[in-house]
């Protein structure tokens, strides 16, 4: 239990670090952009927003090459390396004094957060052994999901009354009691000896890989284009004051925790229908916040929907890309937070260019609409696909034992 906990403290200060940067975007724009925030402070808002863009390329450079460079080693040790390696750069994030280098330690940021995530599942599925691989990979994303409940809006907070370096300054406190707490309790786990990058990168080769990636890239692209910019979704389309963004962010990560954790137990139990169930009701739910935001209570509900059914997606999502994978787990597991951060840089691209354009705090809503949609096509054309084969793709059933 202290294992798992100790992954989930981990999982909780990344939640913080890629969340709590798009409360702030304002803040950190009227900062560290002063020339354009005093011409226009939409277009540093559209500007800051790259910080989020570039802790996505991050992970989705990362994920890949990180998990498949150290699968052979030992796995407890490996996680180590990574928590460690999150506290320092989210460190130099807080002392970084101009916009281009804050971009930069963004960037190097996020490289380890996909390897994290990815070899963190593997661990959990480990040990809670056989018929558990969903629960495994849900148990690790607690913490991302609890963060968004505690740790975003208590960053947002921090960030708004004492400035937005103080809330990475926790972030690093975080991450740095993470990597003490894997190191006492994460017990010794072997890699797998003889794998190589160039042996894992084998992954590629398999068509069913690529759509089970461009079903989270392009799918959760539409969460991440609400996401990142609903702090003025909430100050100038619902009229509400800035005190409010907090609160609406602990409504989001409720939803996303009990989602997760719903999608942990429904993908075990059909994964395919979990999947493509998600993907459509994402569609729906954000089309309904893009009319009802300027009601804040309503806003609250719906953001509470986009979160719950976000987050389901998520161990969904992770589930396909390891049945769909063979023999290339670790690389697989790691590969889905490649996926979700491609979303998250396209959405938070898109809705930057959208909001630049004048088009308002409302056009990445639809966006958002627009992508999540995309991603459901490319999932049912990649069911279509898989079962028109005659070799059907590799897929391994709730009750095998867990990846690794």
């Amino acid at each position: 239990m202290w294992a798992l906990l100790s992954l989930a403290i981990g999982s909780f200060g990344i939640g913080m670090t890629e969340f709590t940067m798009m409360g702030l975007l304002p803040e950190i724009g009227q900062q560290l952009l002063p020339a354009q925030w005093a011409a226009n402070p939409d277009d540093a808002i559209a500007q800051a927003g790259w910080l989020i863009s570039l802790y996505a390329l991050g992970v989705v450079v990362g994920a890949p090459t990180i998990a498949g460079s150290v699968a052979r080693f030992p796995r407890h040790r490996v996680m180590i390396v990574l928590a460690l390696a999150l506290t320092v750069f989210n460190a130099l994030t807080v002392i970084a004094p101009t916009f281009e280098l804050v971009a930069a330690s963004r960037f190097l940021a996020g490289l380890p957060h996909g390897a994290y995530f990815g070899i963190g599942a593997l661990v959990a599925a480990e040990m809670l052994g056989p018929g558990m691989r969903a629960k495994g990979v849900a148990f690790v994303l607690t913490g991302l999901t609890v963060a968004n409940v505690v740790g975003v809006p208590f960053g947002t907070f921090l960030g708004q009354q004492f400035g937005w370096r103080v809330a990475f300054a926790v972030v690093a406190g975080i991450l740095a009691l993470a990597t003490v707490a894997i190191a006492v309790f994460v017990p010794a786990l072997p890699g797998q000896p003889g794998r190589t990058l160039r042996a894992e990168l084998g992954v590629f080769r398999i068509r069913q890989v690529w759509f089970a990636l461009g079903t989270g890239s392009i799918g959760f692209g539409g969460f991440f284009a609400v996401y990142s910019y609903i702090s003025p979704v909430v100050t100038d389309v619902a009229g509400s004051p800035a005190w409010t963004v907090p609160l609406i962010l602990v409504v989001m990560g409720l939803g996303m925790t009990v989602g997760n954790l719903l999608g942990g137990h429904l993908a075990d139990v059909d994964l395919r229908r979990t999947l493509l169930g998600g993907l459509a009701a994402l569609v729906a739910v954000l089309a309904l916040l893009a009319v009802t935001a300027q009601w804040i209570f309503v806003l609250a509900a719906m953001v509470f929907l986009v979160g719950l059914v976000s987050s389901a997606l998520s161990p969904a999502i992770q589930s396909r890309l390891m049945d769909v994978s063979a023999d290339n787990q670790s690389i697989a597991a790691a590969l889905n937070h490649s996926a979700l951060n491609i979303g998250n840089s396209l959405g938070a691209y898109l809705g930057g260019v959208v909001i630049a354009a004048g088009w308002g705090f409302l056009a990445p809503t639809w966006v958002g609409v627009g992508l999540a949609a995309a991603g459901l096509l490319v999932a049912v054309v990649g069911y279509a696909v898989e079962s028109r084969s005659s070799t059907p793709a590799p897929m391994l059933r709730p009750h095998d034992t867990a990846a690794g």
